[in-house]
């Protein structure tokens, strides 16, 4: 909650700091460990810095300069936390749940919600501590712990999936702090659940990367190699460690804490100048490969974003106007084919749709995981808009392959339309790549007076259509042989024409529906109808 809050609240200030950490490793150091000391996790920090470095935005070595400082930053938390602050908790949780509730704006909304995660957290560390009081009477804890204490490497190992199952070293670590403020986990082998925490922790960000770019998947195994290090070099003689400790009278709750805060600051220390060979070793992992311009793949729905509607909602936006400029390539070049009988590029057109419709599924998916994120009325609003455009969008690539399999039958046929009835289907589709125009700057901006323009369009088109109907069926009273030949085919372009305009004018309802005008639509006085235009 805390991690969510923060991120709404100010994600996209932190993005923009962390953006302009690239020049220096140690500003880069310095804010990793400002930014995760915000949020409370590591991994929320190297997923932003990941999907930097995806974008090209920032280099891999920097990209791990900010990972050190970011994993010093969470043990600055667990130093916080350590401290009995549980009667903060009741003040936190109050504030927080009246916040949430009575605010009428997101940042403060967010920060309510953030305020509940913080004493929801204190709360819990004081029910750990009290329930884990009992536990040193246990003889099967007991037992269990004895066998693990002779076997640190499998105390790491458990440490570390316990992690990567919570997602959260800073939890397991306040855990393990607990336990042996209680005194049910000697010191020993606390200190070697810490080195397993701290390597569980790279973990959920490797995972959430691997379906990633090698940019992006760099980072997290970047950071994953400085853990590693780290933990063979200390864990055969954690036992030493732990003797110091004991020797400088550290209670083993504070020693936990700090041998946590060392650990990462020792790495930190030692890697900050070796940042660039790691990079090296992570590039070499995984290595670039040759980028294919996929028109079929997603550009701008970054996964790293499905938390912050804000930002989220933007990127499918965007990538469902770049959808919208594949749609007007379509029909542009379906004019084309129907022009010039050009088979070749039938196919191409054919193949476009195949791009849209893998488009439509991603933008879907993507909007949907969205959605079960909370948002307000007008992100949910903007969602619903975003979901109908782009399958509207989808059904209209689906009526223009249509149309390219009509093409296909022309030009085997070797039918030809007349001239009258060429200029017709000509003037006709004009018109609606005109408002397929209009349709998106209406997406874009939900300007108003563009929605009822292209609303007034969708009668225009429909006059049209009817009149080049009427037309050709004069040409044929008339026994033109041309247009008998081509009688199907020119009729059914007629209705695709149509067909297409009306999912294009779906986009002007939600937009005159949220302005209260959907029930009365009056024509713009300056706007001069089509059928005038083309008499």
């Amino acid at each position: 909650m805390v991690r969510t809050g923060v991120t709404r609240a100010y994600g996209a200030n932190l993005r923009q700091i962390i953006s302009k950490s690239i020049n220096n490793r140690f500003k880069a150091f310095a804010v990793g460990l400002a930014v995760t000391g915000v949020l409370q996790s590591s991994t929320a920090t190297a997923l932003m810095v990941a999907s930097f470095a995806s974008r090209g935005l920032m280099a891999t070595a920097p990209a791990l300069a900010v990972m050190l400082g970011a994993d010093v930053g969470t043990t600055i938390v667990a130093q916080v936390l350590s401290f009995d602050l549980s009667w903060l908790s009741p003040s936190l949780l109050a504030i927080g749940v009246i916040t949430h509730l009575s605010s009428k704006t997101s940042l403060t909304k967010q920060l309510g919600r953030t305020a509940i995660g913080l004493g929801l957290m204190l709360l819990s560390l004081k029910l750990i501590v009290t329930t884990s009081v009992p536990l040193r009477e246990s003889q099967v804890l007991t037992e269990v712990f004895g066998s693990l204490a002779s076997d640190v490497i499998m105390g790491v190992l458990i440490a570390a999936i316990l992690t990567w199952l919570t997602h959260s070293s800073l939890a397991i670590v306040l855990l393990v702090m607990s336990m042996a403020a209680s005194g049910a986990v000697p010191l020993p082998l606390a200190l070697a659940l810490v080195l397993g925490a701290n390597l569980g922790g790279t973990l959920p960000a490797i995972m959430a990367t691997m379906g990633g770019t090698p940019e992006a998947r760099r980072v997290p195994i970047g950071n994953a190699i400085f853990k590693l290090a780290g933990v063979i070099t200390l864990l055969p003689v954690i036992a030493i460690i732990a003797d110091q400790f004991t020797n400088m009278g550290t209670d083993p709750a504070r020693a936990v804490v700090n041998f946590h805060t060392l650990f990462n600051f020792l790495l930190a220390v030692v890697f900050i100048g070796l940042t660039g060979p790691v990079a090296k070793l992570s590039t070499y992992l995984f290595p670039d490969v040759d980028k294919t311009d996929d028109p079929g793949q997603s550009r701008h729905l970054d996964q790293n974003d499905i938390d912050n509607p804000a930002t989220s909602l933007i990127n499918a936006a965007r990538e469902t106007l770049r959808m919208g400029d594949i749609i007007e390539t379509m029909l542009s070049e379906s004019l084309e084919v129907l022009a010039k009988d050009d088979a070749e590029n039938a196919k191409s057109v054919r193949r476009m749709d195949d791009v849209v419709d893998r488009l439509h599924e991603q933008i879907k998916l993507y909007t949907t995981a969205v959605t079960r994120h909370e948002m307000d009325s007008k992100e949910s609003f903007r969602a619903v808009e975003i979901m109908a455009f782009s399958t509207n969008l989808e059904h209209i690539g689906d009526i223009i392959d249509n149309l390219m399999e009509i093409s296909a039958k022309k030009i085997k046929n070797r039918m030809q339309f007349s001239k009258e009835g060429h200029e017709e289907l000509y003037y006709l589709h004009t018109r609606v790549v005109d408002n397929l125009k209009l349709a998106m700057a209406i997406f874009l901006s939900g300007d108003v007076k563009l929605a009822r323009r292209l609303l007034a369009e969708k009668k225009e088109i429909v006059a049209l259509e009817r009149a080049g109907a009427e037309g050709h069926m004069a040409r044929l009273r008339a026994g033109r042989t041309e247009s008998i030949e081509s009688s199907a085919l020119h009729m059914d372009i007629l209705r695709d024409l149509k067909r297409i305009n009306s999912h294009i004018v779906a986009v002007a309802y939600p937009v005159l529906e949220q302005a209260g005008e959907l029930d009365a639509i009056k024509k713009p006085a300056e706007y001069e109808p089509i059928t005038d235009k083309m008499a």
